[in-house]
């Protein structure tokens, strides 16, 4: 096997003495050293748990994670006995119905383990763009200044719901350059709207000197965990988090269209600015007047999507007992080979280099990245391309094996030598990319 050695600390998050060490990454060198390694992995039963086609290897679970036999069924059972026998009964907690009631913040603490905080402090709900606005209206009750704060490189929903909520809220926009976030949160004591996770690049965010500067300066963060939950070990108790969003159809998936979950340190004194039923105190008691909910169950706010958010507990199921340090130094030590196979074939990456810490994830470049993206995927490698030039290559440490990682980036060198991708068909952009 070749060895690098790792040149750079992960930083930002809490981790375990494993992943702050300067141990060496391993990058096999031959086929049969990658299935020694899968061998050897403590995550190769799970794969069984996905229902992935034959003879595909799917590297695009950073953007829609596959399904699991248990959320199928979990969905299942919901249409056919739930729903179809149950009726509306089903509300109701157990014995007498299936305690849909409960789902959201039953689900939510399946999350909570995965993000480093209390079961209570986390409820499913709505989309990640409408959390993300919940939010960051939420956090100017707390901030010093009425003060929205973006970066330039930030995902684009998130760009977005920023420029329509200042709008609407009548207050300041500062859409800043990559990396400028901070500077313009330690000035005006704003929100600012920050991912942990880039999502071009994969570079992890400095979660904890952000926090520190947010408090510092009577601002906050609102995080967006989307490209994170289930792949990186996130702590948002141990960095000081207090407001959070993610998506679940990732790395934790949900499957299409998921909900979306909001996290809320207990305690904080702010309100959701969609003051829903279903984040009301009570809310089959009608009343006129709006009591919102403890904890985070009061950014709950219309009712919830049943069956999708059955899907979503039912996948939740695979994340059982699993050491989200250890998931993380997988994803970690299959990006070092991506990265490596990349310089091996002459690609630029744009995402952090061996040894360093990343998310789940990785970017290389070319200016024929579309076309050389649909070449892979006719051939069987599922991965994704980002403009203008960015092929994202997901490595999802529990159904991801090292011998897939070989086996696609041996069709990513046939793809490049033989110019395969100049064929017609691969030039033709699909509305999805």
């Amino acid at each position: 096997m070749l060895w690098f050695a790792r040149d750079a600390q992960p930083h930002g998050l809490l981790l375990s003495p494993a992943h702050t060490s300067h141990s060496p990454t391993m990058i096999p060198a031959t086929r049969a050293e990658a299935e020694a390694l899968d061998r050897d992995d403590p995550f190769a039963a799970l794969g069984a748990m996905f229902a992935l086609p034959r003879g595909r290897i799917y590297l695009d679970g950073h953007s829609l994670g596959p399904a699991t036999w248990q959320a199928m069924q979990r969905v299942e059972s919901a249409a056919r006995a739930e729903w179809a026998m149950g009726l509306i009964g089903s509300w109701n907690p157990t014995p007498s119905g299936a305690g849909w009631i409960d789902l959201p913040l039953k689900v939510g603490a399946k999350i909570a383990r995965l993000i480093g905080v209390e079961a209570d402090e986390v409820v499913v709900a709505d989309s990640v763009s409408v959390n993300l606005f919940k939010l960051a209206a939420a956090g100017m009750q707390l901030a010093r200044q009425r003060v929205l704060i973006v970066e330039e490189d930030e995902f684009p929903t998130d760009q977005y719901v920023a420029e329509g909520l200042a709008g609407l809220a009548g207050v300041e926009l500062r859409r800043v350059a990559g990396g400028e976030g901070e500077a313009a949160l330690r000035e005006t004591g704003g929100v600012l709207i920050r991912s942990v996770v880039n999502y071009r690049t994969a570079a992890i965010v400095d979660m904890g000197a952000l926090e520190r500067v947010a408090q510092a300066s009577g601002g906050l963060v609102v995080w967006d965990l989307s490209h994170a939950t289930g792949v990186i070990d996130v702590r948002l108790h141990d960095v000081g988090a207090r407001m959070a969003a993610g998506c679940t159809y990732k790395y934790l998936n949900g499957g299409p269209g998921a909900p979306a979950f909001v996290y809320v340190r207990r305690g904080l004194p702010v309100v959701s600015p969609i003051s829903g039923w279903m984040g009301h105190a009570a809310p089959f008691a009608f009343v006129p007047g709006y009591q919102p909910r403890d904890g985070a169950a009061r950014f709950a706010a219309g009712t919830p999507g049943i069956l999708s958010l059955s899907a979503l507990d039912g996948a939740l199921d695979v994340f059982a007992g699993v050491d989200v340090a250890r998931l993380w130094a997988k994803a970690r030590a299959l990006g070092d080979f991506v990265v490596a196979s990349g310089e091996r074939l002459g690609l630029e990456t744009i995402s952090p280099g061996v040894g360093a810490a990343r998310g789940g994830h990785v970017s290389l470049l070319h200016a024929e990245g579309y076309a050389i993206v649909q070449a892979l995927i006719a051939r069987g490698v599922i991965a994704d391309f980002r403009a203008p030039d960015a092929m994202r290559f997901g490595v999802a440490p529990l159904y991801v094996r090292w011998v897939d990682v070989w086996d696609a980036m041996e069709h990513l060198r046939t793809v490049l030598e033989s110019r395969e991708y100049e064929r017609a068909e691969f030039q033709v952009k699909a509305a999805v990319t």
